[in-house]
């Protein structure tokens, strides 16, 4: 039977929703690659604004050819474990997913590959970029988007048989984005070393401040805004009204999630401002976009399914979080330029543990029944929901870091035994704008870079 003209409309709606939530999300590309520029020195500018447009090329065709299917690809007799169909798109449109769900979720692929870039920057080979981008965004992160975003992933909140009688909640993906992102950074980032100076030679920490603040703000607010893509726009259908209520519905839970979003973030900035005043003695402003960051990481788990005041608990403890963390990388001499491992791996582990303390049983029946009146959940811990989804939650930090590191940790350690990964060191001092691709991002750097033309540089090594 043909779809009346209230479900076309309808259909076509929603359609458009998800079209600009994904518009929303890639613009979080471009923050991504002004964040990592202005935290870098400006003669690794050039090289890390590439390795985010490369991020983006190569993670399309990998998630084209194979990663979609791995996530979300069934078949004939259904994998929890990971797709398998739809390659290449064959098939799709198949009823249940069309081209923009695709577009949707091509957009989470290759913002993985652009957290942990940012992890490595400053010190790694260039072709090492397009390996590992190549394989993250084509098989590890779809196989853990698989398991929890499928309706045939074995840790879907959605599925027809919940693990532990609930399934892991992780909405917008605290878990299955960020931290297979900042997990994969971690191994990178270990493998390869600190960067030349970074630590002296009695082992204590040498700052290596980015260029440019003006840019890490930019980026921040266009991470900002593309948020609102990321969380709300996880819903994938806005006209959907609940039956137990005559004036709400699914736009009234995205109004909540953006408003959840907002307040993580601000909460975590505003206790970065002051507690990183208190241990460096002044305010710094690289340090709040931090902040903000890692409490928009955090909340982006359970985004949907807490109150705002929950998401005020959540903002508070990621800031220390990524403080704490922060604090422990330098005593362990992990050098992470953008601190994408602390911010992304920790907070992103905080998010899923607090969505498993804070969920609400009225709000996980909106997100994920569609507010049918009779459903019955597990919620949280704190609420009085059980240890279901508690379990959930922590069972899913753990697959996920197990799964990142047997999987990218080889691939970095194979990289760096064919000498693969790192650059050399005069190649490190001279900055990889000048020694890969062959000029600086800004024209009157020659003034006070050495050396000073492409030249000079291959003539240090006749």
């Amino acid at each position: 039977m043909a779809p009346s003209w209230e479900e076309s409309v309808a259909s076509s709606i929603n359609t458009i929703y998800l079209l600009f939530s994904a518009y929303l999300v890639f613009v979080m590309q471009l923050g991504f690659a002004m964040l990592c520029a202005g935290s870098v020195r400006a003669k690794n500018a050039l090289n890390i604004m590439l390795t985010n447009v490369v991020d983006a090329v190569v993670g399309s065709l990998s998630y084209y050819l194979f990663g979609f299917a791995f996530a979300f690809g069934t078949g004939s007799e259904p994998n929890p474990f990971i797709g398998t169909q739809f390659f290449a798109l064959k098939d799709v449109p198949d009823g249940k997913y069309d081209y923009s769900f695709f577009l949707y979720q091509w957009s989470f692929a290759i913002a993985v590959a652009g957290i942990t870039s940012g992890s490595i920057a400053e010190r790694t080979q260039f072709s090492a970029y397009l390996i590992f981008s190549f394989f993250l965004s084509g098989f590890v992160y779809p196989v853990v988007a698989h398991w929890v975003w499928s309706s045939h992933g074995w840790l879907s909140a959605g599925s027809a048989t919940l693990f532990l009688g609930s399934g892991a909640i992780d909405f917008a993906g605290s878990g299955v984005v960020h931290l297979v992102g900042g997990i994969a950074g971690l191994w990178g980032s270990i493998i390869e070393g600190p960067r030349v100076g970074r630590f002296d030679a009695f082992g204590k920490p040498v700052p290596i401040k980015g260029h440019n603040a003006t840019l890490v703000v930019l980026g921040t607010f266009l991470l900002w805004f593309g948020w609102f893509g990321f969380n709300p726009g996880s819903f994938g259908e806005i006209l959907v009204p609940y039956p137990t209520t005559t004036d709400q519905g699914n736009w009234t839970a995205i109004g909540r999630t953006a408003v959840t979003t907002t307040l993580a973030g601000s909460m975590s900035g505003l206790v970065t401002l002051f507690g990183r005043r208190l241990l460096i003695g002044h305010w710094d402003a690289m340090d709040v976009c931090n902040g903000v960051l890692g409490g928009f990481v955090a909340i982006t788990s359970g985004c949907s399914v807490v109150e705002p005041w929950a998401a005020i608990i959540c903002g508070f403890v990621a800031a220390w979080v990524l403080i704490g963390l922060n604090m422990l990388a330098l005593k362990l001499h992990f050098d992470d330029p953008l601190e994408a491992a602390q911010l992304h791996g920790g907070c992103g582990a905080w998010g899923l543990i607090f969505t498993g303390l804070f969920a609400k049983e009225e709000f996980i029946i909106q997100a994920y029944d569609s507010g049918k009146g009779d459903a019955s959940r597990s919620h949280g811990l704190l609420l009085g929901g059980g240890w279901g989804l508690f379990g959930s939650q922590v069972l899913e930090l753990i697959v996920i870091v197990g799964w990142v590191s047997v999987t990218m940790g080889p691939l970095f350690y194979v990289l760096h035994k064919l000498k693969l990964l790192r650059i050399s060191i005069d190649d490190e001092v001279a900055g990889l704008d000048i020694s890969s691709h062959g000029g600086y991002a800004y024209h009157n750097q020659d003034e006070d870079e050495r050396p000073r033309r492409y030249k000079d540089y291959l003539q240090m090594h006749n």
